[in-house]
């Protein structure tokens, strides 16, 4: 049976992650996603909703 107490393999996995280059796009990829969906949204773009909204339900009604 391994033996889970030894840092070794987790501290050479961690130094493999830092070095793939892919795995520093994904990181940053959700960095960035996580910023973009924190960010309020334009008034402007609320209005544009709201007005979408209001033509649907004149087409149902």
């Amino acid at each position: 049976m391994a033996d889970m107490t030894n840092p070794k393999p987790r501290a050479v996995l961690q130094h493999a992650e830092t070095m793939d280059p892919n795995s520093q796009i994904v990181s940053k990829l959700r960095a960035l996603y996580s910023a973009v969906e924190r960010e309020p949204l334009p008034d402007a773009f609320l209005d544009l909703l709201q007005q979408l909204d209001s033509v649907e339900d004149a087409r149902k009604g």
